[in-house]
């Protein structure tokens, strides 16, 4: 059971600071998150709490792949909804 960040982090910080098993570290220049430690949260929050900060949606995976922080998990729009309303603003 833990968490990956993937490449399209863009080293903000934000989740290190509320990590509570500090399984979170700058390595080679992109954080990583240490398997031995991460919990998930399990126990201490409902919701991983690097996945409900980051300001990356898809950043995070689970150990499946799937992405914790799904797109639209940040701003609450669906994805194919913010691809229409993007494609109408662009056609202005």
């Amino acid at each position: 059971m833990a968490l990956s960040i993937i490449e399209s982090c863009v080293n903000c910080w934000a989740c290190v600071d509320v990590c509570p098993s500090n399984a979170i570290s700058m390595a080679e220049a992109h954080f990583k998150i240490n398997p031995k430690k991460c919990t998930e949260c399990d126990g201490d929050y409902a919701d991983p709490q690097c996945a409900s900060i980051c300001p990356i949606e898809g950043a995070i995976l689970s150990a499946d792949g799937e992405a914790v922080n799904p797109p639209g998990s940040l701003t609450g729009i669906p994805p194919e909804l913010m691809a229409k309303a993007m494609a109408e603003i662009q056609a202005r």
